[in-house]
Order: C-alpha cells, then sequence, then structure tokens
C-alpha cells in the first residue's frame, strides 16, 4: 500500500465519509454520507481537496492515527483538543504530519462531530459510487477499528493561499434551529405548532447517525389514521405514537410511516448534528 494512515484507536465512533450516494432513494437507498456538511467541506478545502472527496467522521474525539508517509492534514467541526506526537495544534488550519507522527483528537469541548481530512482524501472502495458508511443500510466501509490503513489519494489540485479558517464557536447549551411546517402538521392539535415553537427539547443519549431522540413536551394527534409510508428527508421531525419528537439526520431512512410535524431547514441540519446529549434545542419558524 502507499500513502496511508494508520488507525491506532477510534473513540465511540470514527466512520469514513463524503458528501453521500445520492440518487438511489428508489431502491432503499438513502444519501448519508457528512453529518456536517458544512464543517466537511471546510475540511477538504483547508487541504486542497475537491469538496466531495472522502474524509474521516469522529464523534465525540478519541481518534488517534499515524501517518505511514508525510501528509497533509486538517480537523473542523466540533471544537476538540488537537495534537500532534504531544504538541498542541490547531482546528480549522492545516497541518503537515512528517512520516511515523501520531495525530490524536480528544473529547470536543463544544459540539459531537469533527472531521480529519487528508490531502488527496481517503481512497477506500466505493460502494454505488460513494465512500460514506450508512450505519442504517449497512453500505460503504466499516467503521473504522484499530489497525485499518486508510490509503490516500494522490492530490491533485494546489494548496489555498490560506491555511486557517476563523470559525465561529457552536453553542454550549441552547441550540436553534429553524423550521418549516411538515407536511403532516394538519394531523396534530392545531396548538402542537405553538408547543413546538416556545418549549425547550433535550436531546437524549439514543442518538445517533440516524436521528435524535429528543425529550420535552409531547405533541398530541388529531388523525389517528394509519399513514401510508412516505418520503423522509435530512431535518424530518417525525412524530411516533409516544408523542416524542425524532430530528432525521444523514443516515435517516428513506421513508417512514409516522407523521411529520415540521422539517429543521437543510442549512440548520449541520448544527443539529452538533447536537450532543443534554444539549437544549429550541425551534424557531412561522406557525400557519
Amino acid at each position: 500500500m502507499g500513502n496511508a494512515l494508520e488507525v491506532i484507536e477510534t473513540g465511540p465512533l470514527a466512520t469514513v465519509q463524503d458528501l453521500g450516494r445520492s440518487g438511489y432513494a428508489d431502491m432503499g437507498v438513502g444519501t448519508s454520507g457528512a453529518a456536517d456538511r458544512g464543517s466537511f467541506r471546510l475540511a477538504n478545502r483547508l487541504v486542497g481537496n475537491q469538496e466531495a472527496a472522502a474524509a474521516v467522521e469522529v464523534t465525540f474525539g478519541g481518534l488517534v492515527v499515524r501517518a505511514r508517509h508525510d501528509v497533509t492534514v486538517a480537523v473542523t467541526g466540533a471544537s476538540c483538543p488537537v495534537t500532534v506526537d504531544d504538541r498542541v495544534e490547531a482546528i480549522n488550519s492545516l497541518l503537515r504530519l512528517r512520516a511515523g507522527a501520531v495525530l490524536r483528537l480528544g473529547p470536543p469541548v463544544r459540539g459531537l462531530r469533527s472531521y480529519l481530512a487528508v490531502r488527496g482524501g481517503i481512497d477506500v472502495r466505493p460502494v454505488l459510487g460513494s465512500r460514506a458508511t450508512d450505519l442504517l443500510s449497512g453500505l460503504g466501509p466499516e467503521c473504522l477499528r484499530p489497525g485499518v490503513l486508510l490509503p490516500i489519494e494522490t492530490p491533485t489540485g494546489p494548496l489555498p493561499a490560506i491555511g486557517f479558517a476563523p470559525v465561529a464557536n457552536l453553542p454550549e447549551d441552547d441550540l436553534i434551529l429553524t423550521v418549516v411546517p411538515g407536511p403532516r402538521d394538519d394531523w396534530f392539535e392545531r396548538s402542537a405548532l405553538v408547543t413546538l415553537l416556545s418549549e425547550p427539547y433535550t436531546v437524549t443519549p439514543e442518538s445517533n447517525r440516524i436521528g435524535i431522540r429528543l425529550d420535552g413536551p409531547a405533541l398530541i394527534r388529531t388523525n389517528d389514521a394509519e399513514l401510508p409510508s412516505e418520503g423522509m428527508v435530512a431535518g424530518a421531525l417525525q412524530v411516533p405514537p409516544s408523542g416524542r419528537l425524532t430530528l432525521f439526520l444523514a443516515d435517516h431512512p428513506v421513508t417512514g410511516g409516522y407523521p411529520v410535524v415540521a422539517v429543521v431547514v437543510a442549512t440548520d441540519v449541520d448544527k443539529a448534528a452538533q447536537a450532543r446529549p443534554g444539549m437544549r434545542i429550541r425551534f424557531s419558524g412561522t406557525r400557519n
């Protein structure tokens, strides 16, 4: 194998991601890809890659990798401690690793998911045109484990003129997400959207790349009819029979049989992907 990163430790979860595999929903295959696409794209821009080049998504830190050759990398997303051979480095900036150097990502002080991009991109085998790991369908490369070697493609583009990016801090407590009424908001009491837009919800530990389970006021249905399965999108706020909300993320199912009361706008889905257990979410938008 040529140029590669050796995985030493993975933390709670580390996966290879790109921008997903679009166009296969009719086969039951979701898009998947990076949960926080803005941070993912920034990591690739910093190292001079195409924005869809495969990188590593790290959930709550813990990733440790060794460079097998000299490489250039960048870490973005959740603000986590970064060290190279015990030397403290900055996120959102270019980092040059000599052969044998060890890069460590600690638990983030804010946010949940960090991104490690390497100049050239991760060169694992694509599945249906994508290198993304989809936890729901099982498509794509396996979740990373110690001992895995991640091959690196040969860089083609130039490095950017500036090797860092100023990025605003992620919120510590309340996260505000903008929503629009969903396709089935009329299946709920008229007060449901008022409740959704005025009361806080809390991210529970039962959350992953598929979706975020929220604890908060139940939204009461007025229509108890059986809903045929219909298309789902990232950002959909689905309400199961318990009345508790589930906010779908990158690995969401392509269809669902529970009504969607509202949908988080696409520009805020990235923010939702950084919500960690215990964080409060408030929804903002216009009531019908």
